[in-house]
C-alpha cells in the first residue's frame, strides 16, 4: 500500500517473536523454566515443569521467581519435580560420599590387612595420603 509520502510501514514489526518464553514477572526479561498453576478450588498454587504450552490461565516463571515464590495465607505450594532436572543431594548421597572420603583417606590400613606391608616398592616414596606421595629428594 502507498500513500502520497511513500510505501505505509507498520508500526510493529512482523514475525518478531523469540522462540524462548520469557518470565511472566513484570519487567523480568529471564528465560522461563516453570509454570505456575492456581487452583482456586482447593486454594493452591501448583509449580512444575515449564508447560509445552502457553496457557492463558498460567503463568510462566524463571529459576529465582520459581525459588522466591510464596503463596497466599491458607494456600499450599505444590512443587512438582521435573524428570530432567538435577536433583538434590539427600542425606543419603551425602552420607555415601562422606564414606567414600573416609574409606580413600586410609589406604595404608586397607593394604596392611590385605596381607601387605603398607608401604610401596619405590625407593624414593617415604608417605603416602590417598593417592598423593611424598617422595625423598634425590640428593639424599
Amino acid at each position: 500500500m502507498e500513500s502520497r509520502r511513500g510505501p505505509l510501514k507498520s508500526a510493529v514489526p512482523s514475525n518478531v517473536v523469540s522462540p524462548v518464553r520469557r518470565c511472566s514477572r513484570t519487567a523480568c526479561g529471564r528465560p522461563a523454566v516453570a509454570t505456575l498453576t492456581y487452583v482456586y478450588a482447593d486454594s493452591t498454587a501448583v509449580l512444575g515443569p515449564l508447560a509445552t504450552y502457553a496457557e492463558p490461565h498460567c503463568y510462566d516463571l524463571c529459576a529465582e521467581h520459581s525459588e522466591r515464590l510464596t503463596a497466599p495465607r491458607g494456600w499450599e505450594v505444590v512443587r512438582l519435580l521435573d524428570g530432567s532436572a538435577p536433583a538434590r543431594p539427600s542425606g543419603d548421597d551425602l552420607e555415601a560420599l562422606a564414606n567414600a572420603v573416609r574409606e580413600a583417606a586410609r589406604p595404608q590400613q586397607r593394604a596392611a590387612e590385605a596381607g601387605g606391608s603398607g608401604r610401596s616398592a619405590d625407593p624414593m616414596e617415604v608417605a603416602r595420603r590417598g593417592h598423593l606421595r611424598v617422595l625423598r629428594s634425590p640428593d639424599n
